[in-house]
């Protein structure tokens, strides 16, 4: 099986990646691009420790949140104002749940995948919270694709919030179909793209999203505790209303009147002060997308996670892995997941052996290819790894670990 022609093997350069280590959980942490320690000492030594405050206009931290949306827009199929960076991944659900519960205010039922990730039950559990007359009406992730969306949207239903590609799976919704679907009932589409952005094509404004929101220390390498990104469609900008009413958010922060009045656009969903470092750690990061062609890297995307899967099943025999992802690269994101009875072990031992992927709950071991930094050779290396570790019963020396507090 010849390797496939990799248009772009040069992107790998820009990264930092261990010497001797097989990075397969970039759906968990991007690696850092080589110019991320660079910038920091910049904004460090130059604009912290001698431009001091006036780097808020000096240096442009002031418009960080707008400037870096603009950059994230093109990766997402936005208008540059369509995007902004600002606060965490779980609070901009929280924002956007209450942004499209107000633009429909005669509903109170939210929808949300029932295996989705915990964070996304958490918030809309936060907002229903808020409003005694609200309820949560979940849905199994691989009934969306059938019918049971048509009957889970009734007239009672004010917003469904889906997540593109699915965290432990690796799944891949049809986003244009399903908001179509969702809008006919009359209700809001909210898309969380941490599992996407970075690593395909995504179409929010052609296919009519309301909101979205996405984490960008994933795929688009910002780095630990990257500031997370906020989109709204054009038609709701002059409509955003969103109950955390900070200082940032304020149509005048500088005139420091005591009442509040919302930004207009896209800048009405900031809130306090924003964590400049973090945003100039994910400004380098997203430098790595500079004239990459995002069909390019989903092209790629599905070559790798197509023969890693294959080359592990092809020889998988009794060794208890089973395939967990969808065989079908055009329906999975940039992830292959297996499950083991003893998923934990297996992928502690991977991670002795420097292939470093992750675990989840149960018995789910996932890895996450990032077309950027991660080659055919890594892939081929990684999947014999994978299938010495679990055919030489390697893996049993790790039963015992204990689990450690990040898995």
């Amino acid at each position: 099986m010849q390797n496939p022609t990799d248009p772009l093997a040069h992107c790998r350069d820009m990264f930092h990646i261990p010497e001797g280590v097989i990075y397969l959980d970039g759906n968990s942490l991007g690696a850092m691009v080589k110019t991320a320690p660079a910038r920091l000492e910049k904004a460090l030594k130059q604009e912290w420790a001698s431009d001091l405050i006036t780097s808020w206009n000096k240096n442009g931290w002031w418009q960080l949140p707008l400037t870096l949306g603009a950059k994230i827009a093109p990766l997402v199929g936005a208008a540059p104002d369509n995007v902004v960076v600002t606060d965490s991944t779980s609070i901009n659900i929280y924002k956007a749940l209450h942004a499209a519960l107000a633009l429909r205010p005669d509903r109170s039922v939210i929808v949300a995948e029932r295996n989705s990730f915990p964070t996304d039950l958490y918030m809309s559990e936060g907002v229903i919270s808020t409003r005694p007359d609200m309820q949560l009406r979940t849905i199994a992730e691989m009934e969306l694709a059938g019918g049971a969306l048509d009957e889970v949207l009734d007239e009672n239903v004010a917003v469904v919030l889906l997540n593109h590609v699915d965290y432990r799976s690796g799944s891949l919704l049809d986003m244009a179909a399903i908001t179509k679907k969702i809008q006919a009932a009359g209700a809001m589409a909210i898309w969380d793209l941490c599992h996407s952005a970075g690593v395909m094509p995504v179409e929010l404004d052609a296919a009519n999203v309301d909101f979205a929101i996405g984490c960008s220390y994933k795929y688009l390498n910002g780095g630990p505790g990257a500031p997370a990104f906020i989109y709204a469609n054009k038609r709701h900008h002059d409509s955003i209303r969103q109950p955390l009413s900070g200082w940032w958010g304020h149509a005048e922060p500088f005139a420091f009147k005591q009442d509040f009045e919302p930004q207009t656009g896209i800048r009405a969903f900031l809130c306090g002060t924003q964590p400049i470092l973090s945003m100039l750690a994910l400004e380098a990061g997203l430098s790595a997308f500079d004239g990459v062609d995002m069909t390019l890297v989903r092209e790629k995307s599905k070559a790798l996670t197509s023969l890693f899967a294959d080359l592990v099943l092809d020889k998988a025999g009794q060794s208890g892995l089973a395939l967990f992802s969808p065989r079908d690269a055009e329906q999975r994101g940039s992830q292959v997941s297996f499950s083991h009875p003893n998923g934990y072990a297996v992928m502690q031992a991977l991670i002795d052996r420097g292939v470093i992927g992750d675990f989840r709950q149960p018995d789910i071991i996932r890895f996450g290819f990032s077309p950027l930094y991660i080659s055919f050779d890594d892939v081929r290396n990684a999947a014999q790894i994978l299938l010495d570790t679990v055919s030489s019963g390697e893996w049993r020396r790790y039963v015992d670990k204990e689990d450690g507090s990040v898995t």
